[in-house]
């Protein structure tokens, strides 16, 4: 039974995530709540194990359909990779739960901040020289990476409107830029946790398929509708982000 309900959690996660990131705020969850006495680092490895193949399909299926700037995700993903890894390195030694009390309100400044911009990401117009596109997507990837090995929620979300905002991308762009950073970032914690035993393999492969599934649905839904879709469904997610991450912190 405990496969079936990971399962299930892992595809609506894959769906979500593949359109604009927020996949952990269902999978961590319920993975949490399945198995409430087992390692928190565990339950982050097993999490890790799915939707990493989930994050690298919807990657493939964009990069198809959507021109993407490798010349600034190159080394923004490499940043990425290593500032996950150091994120999951620290949080086998730390527990991150000072981090739940900010979350939220960093969450709603972003949500204000979408919300006010009425245009803000509905163009796609990379605003910065190539160099400086490059260094600045670098250093995304490295805070944003650091993050997702440590912490993770809203980890996509948060590479999507960096990209929109800084380096001036519409959403369907960022998304699909941000499944890319999000692969190396999901690949580093997931070297991690495999050494120091933190996966549990037996769900890891129901867990992937599932995930896959729904990426495939997610992607295909976002290259259809675009970039205001893409819009809607951001504000979506960080509006539950937002609910869900303060309930957590302040509530629970």
């Amino acid at each position: 039974m405990e496969v079936l309900i990971v399962s299930a959690a892992s595809l609506l996660a894959g769906f979500v995530d593949s359109i604009v990131g927020g996949g952990g705020l269902i999978l961590v969850p319920a993975l949490f709540a399945t198995f409430p006495t087992a390692a928190p680092a565990t339950l982050f490895g097993t999490n890790k194990s799915a939707s990493v193949w989930g994050t690298a399909w919807a990657t493939v299926q964009y990069s198809r359909r959507v021109q993407l700037r490798w010349a600034a995700l190159a080394p923004a993903a490499l940043a990425a990779f290593g500032g996950s890894f150091a994120g999951a390195w620290l949080v086998t030694l730390i527990d991150p739960g000072f981090l739940r009390r900010a979350l939220p309100f960093v969450l709603a400044a972003v949500l204000v901040y979408t919300l006010a911009k009425k245009e803000l990401g509905r163009h796609h117009a990379p605003m910065l020289a190539r160099r400086h596109e490059a260094a600045a997507a670098a250093l995304i990837g490295l805070v944003i990476g650091f993050y997702d090995g440590f912490f993770g929620p809203g980890t996509g979300s948060f590479l999507v409107f960096l990209f929109v905002r800084l380096l001036g991308y519409d959403f369907l762009h960022a998304s699909a830029s941000a499944k890319f950073v999000n692969v190396a970032t999901n690949i580093a914690a997931l070297v991690l946790f495999a050494a120091k035993g933190h996966i549990w393999w037996h769900l890891a492969l129901p867990m992937a398929l599932a995930n896959v599934a729904g990426s495939l649905l997610g992607t295909r839904l976002a290259l259809k509708h675009g970039a205001g879709f893409v819009r809607v469904a951001f504000i979506v997610v960080v509006t539950a982000l937002i609910l869900k991450t303060g309930y957590d912190a302040f509530l629970r």
